[in-house]
């Protein structure tokens, strides 16, 4: 089956994805804005929220594909744009996708005997792979206006720090996301989010406020001594092989998926 997806830059020990709109079954508005190829296999949408109303049968496909590709089953949350930080195994993972929680972040530890993996997701906000250069625990962040101002970057890193995990030994990868350019915001809100974060500052096209969330993410995590932060450029407002709730909005009834980032260790990975 054809599941199109960017691949993570997370070192050695760890590995990671970022899907697309493309490679599912729903059907619109949660698929694409524009078909796959007509040479894709499966052109329906990659739709992986559940809390968007396409129909759960569909999502629970989607998910089981994306567990296919990655190789374990995959830890997902119920984000709620808060700080909240939730550490799993293996063994904690249920196989049918189900949530684990009200959380912001998923933290996976490693298990020797099979892979495990954690996902966010996302339709304009950040999604954050965090990975322990040595394999020892991995995590999967959601970060909006409302995550960046909680801090919920700062409240992962201390999880991980507390795991034996510090800073200097993660490397990031922070994927696609809303640019400057495409997410104008009130001048109040604009400002009080750069008093906290300087370079969350943006401009639009048209020259109004914005907020740029994935250089303030970008920022936050180098200022906490992460060792390696690598950036996606592409906008998903901009992309139409990516979801957008802003572009849905602007467009239509805001109805649209979800496509998600997720982190693998464990497992065989990373054995010579």
């Amino acid at each position: 089956m054809s599941l199109p997806h960017r691949v993570a830059d997370l070192g050695p020990a760890a590995r990671g994805v970022f899907t697309t709109a493309h490679g599912g079954v729903s059907d619109p508005p949660w698929a694409a804005a524009v078909p796959a190829p007509s040479d894709d296999a499966d052109r329906g949408g990659l739709n992986l929220g559940t809390h968007v109303g396409d129909r759960p049968g569909a999502v629970a496909e989607n998910r089981l594909r994306l567990a296919s590709r990655v190789g374990s089953p995959i830890g997902w949350m119920t984000q709620v744009h808060g700080n909240g930080v939730r550490v799993v195994d293996a063994a904690t993972i249920d196989e049918a996708g189900d949530s684990l929680g009200e959380y912001d972040a998923v933290v996976v530890t490693r298990d020797d005997d099979r892979p495990v993996s954690a996902a966010v997701m996302v339709a304009d906000c950040v999604p954050v792979l965090l990975a322990d250069a040595s394999g020892a625990a991995a995590a999967a962040v959601h970060v909006g206006r409302g995550g960046l101002m909680a801090d919920v970057l700062g409240e992962t890193l201390a999880v991980l720090a507390g795991l034996g995990v510090p800073p200097e030994r993660l490397v990031a990868h922070v994927g696609p996301s809303i640019c400057p350019s495409c997410y104008e915001v009130p001048p109040a809100m604009q400002a009080d989010v750069v008093a906290a974060h300087p370079a969350a500052e943006g401009t639009t096209a048209a020259g109004t406020p914005a907020l740029d969330l994935a250089s303030g993410v970008g920022a936050r995590l180098q200022a906490a001594g992460v060792a390696r932060v690598r950036r996606e450029a592409a906008c998903t407002y901009e992309r139409t092989d990516l979801f957008s709730y802003r572009r849905a909005t602007h467009e239509g009834d805001g109805r649209t998926g979800r496509f998600a980032g997720v982190v693998t260790i464990g497992g065989t990975f990373g054995a010579s």
